[in-house]
């Protein structure tokens, strides 16, 4: 009983992120999606079985803003001057904004020509384990990345963050959470924002930027160190609250559901000369704990889960055409 217990904590939390990533169009799908499922726990359908211990997890150094990369050896590469992170924040600043000044021909799904921004990229979720009061079950934890690839939809976005593949539409305009005004086409990146840096000259014209954000909690996107360089998840605790099954032993969702961002980190690869992003890799590494939780009869459970969210750029052919239709013209 308690194990079966401890996999719907996991279906609900895991439903919850991918919401969140997703976006509100979809949350009712998964929510719905996540109802289902625990009435297959209920119901007998999740076979049992797994050792109820594991590995001891916590949150002890949630709060240590470790650098996990070389730090900037100052220098000239690929013509241009990096003496400190204000000169990797420029550089980087100027790399985006025209990148995301550039468009292309695409044909859509429906034959029709559409102009996109030149770079598009992918997108990748990896979840990973669930600790529940302290330690992980190997069942629990094969079970929730199969939950989650069958809710994740993957989509095509310009470069992050991002609210479309059309520049026109590359906006908040509609998020009522956030500054009418916010327009993603630009960036608004500084040093502050940034905890280490590295360059490399290829030798070919080009220079790779590895850059990883300050760490950041309940982030939102435009508005801090990750949420200028990542998808960020957004009000979860919200979307904790809209779903009628969970609630709290003590608190509200807002109070009980934190989201915490770091070791994440960007790698680009620009054009020295014209500051054209050539390739990227954006990687962020997210943790998420939930207190005083319950579901059904289980009361007063904590949880955190870590996930790994990648973006790509560029996208392949095959991934455009998979994905949403699309085609290069």
């Amino acid at each position: 009983m308690k194990k079966t217990f401890k996999r719907i904590l996991c279906i609900v939390l895991a439903a919850v992120l991918v919401a969140s990533l997703a976006g509100c169009a979809k949350i009712n799908y998964i929510t719905n999606g996540t109802i289902k499922a625990i009435n297959e726990v209920k119901s007998g359908d999740w076979k049992n079985g797994g050792a109820e211990g594991g590995e001891e997890g916590g949150a002890s150094d949630i709060n240590k803003d470790d650098i996990k990369i070389e730090e900037l050896t100052p220098g000239t590469y690929g013509g241009v001057d990096f003496q400190n992170l204000e000169d990797v924040a420029k550089f980087y600043k100027e790399a985006y904004d025209y990148t995301k000044s550039l468009t292309a021909d695409y044909i859509d799904d429906q034959g029709a020509t559409q102009k996109f921004y030149k770079l598009l990229g992918d997108e990748k979720l990896k979840i990973g384990d669930v600790i529940i009061d302290g330690s992980a079950n190997a069942i629990v934890n094969k079970l929730v990345p199969g939950i989650v690839d069958s809710m994740f939809k993957p989509n095509i976005y310009g470069l992050p963050p991002c609210y479309n593949r059309n520049p026109d539409l590359d906006n908040n305009k509609d998020d009522e959470h956030k500054k009418a005004d916010h327009d993603f086409r630009t960036t608004e990146i500084t040093a502050e924002d940034i905890l280490a840096a590295n360059v490399k000259d290829n030798g070919d014209g080009t220079i790779t930027l590895v850059i990883q954000p300050k760490m950041a909690q309940m982030s939102t996107r435009g508005d801090d160190s990750q949420g200028r360089f990542f998808e960020v998840l957004g009000d979860i605790g919200g979307v904790v609250a809209g779903i009628k099954a969970v609630s709290f032993t003590e608190g509200t969702a807002e109070d009980n559901v934190k989201v915490y961002y770091k070791g994440g980190k960007v790698t680009v690869k620009v054009d020295a000369k014209s500051k054209e992003i050539l390739e990227g890799d954006y990687v962020m590494e997210t943790t998420v704990q939930v207190d005083h939780a319950s579901v059904a009869v289980i009361k007063d459970k904590s949880a955190t889960l870590t996930i790994t969210y990648i973006n790509h750029y560029p996208a392949s052919d095959q991934y455009l055409k998979d994905t949403k239709g699309v085609t290069r013209k």
